[in-house]
């Protein structure tokens, strides 16, 4: 409901002419899986100079707030929204279609898909957010190697025999 809400503002609000696929992900959009309560949305842009020049100033004059992220290649648009106590509730990545955060929709996809890896999920995140209670950072390194297996399992899955592997990348 959150998630649908948001899509639907964003494709008000936003330049059809930029926006593409507005997906949700992260722990949010599998059912049942205990998470933060802030929603991740992931939103393909045509351009991310475009997005700089028009959907900045329309997102700010929104009370989002923005951030260019440059730790990630390739880097991209961020997005934070706050509820009236400035608690963050959604979280939006705007990227374009060559971005490597689509791969987390496979990720996704087979934890929704899949009951027991879910739930592993769910137990590693548990036992990382009780030992790094206050280190955000660590909590993230601990879930990567994780994440990266199954995701590479869900490559697989979904796409079978399309994926050739060559030096842990893709190639249809």
């Amino acid at each position: 409901m959150l998630f649908e809400s948001e899509a639907a503002f964003l494709r008000r609000k936003l330049p059809r002419d930029l926006i593409n696929r507005i997906e949700h992900f992260g722990s949010t959009s599998i059912m049942g899986l205990a998470a933060k309560p802030v929603i991740d949305i992931l939103v393909e842009v045509s351009s991310l100079e475009e997005t700089k020049k028009q959907i900045v100033p329309l997102l700010e004059a929104e009370g989002y707030d923005y951030f260019w992220r440059t730790d990630v290649e390739p880097p991209y648009a961020w997005f934070i929204k706050r509820n009236s106590a400035g608690r963050r509730t959604h979280h939006l990545h705007m990227v374009e279609s060559d971005s490597k955060l689509w791969g987390g929709l496979y990720f996704r996809d087979y934890l929704r898909q899949f009951d027991d890896e879910a739930k592993r999920y769910e137990e590693l995140k548990k036992s990382l957010a009780e030992r790094y209670p206050n280190d955000r950072v660590a909590y993230t390194k601990g879930k990567a190697e994780f994440i990266a297996a199954v995701t590479q399992r869900a490559k697989l899955y979904f796409l079978g025999s399309a994926v050739m592997l060559t030096n842990g990348e893709e190639s249809l």
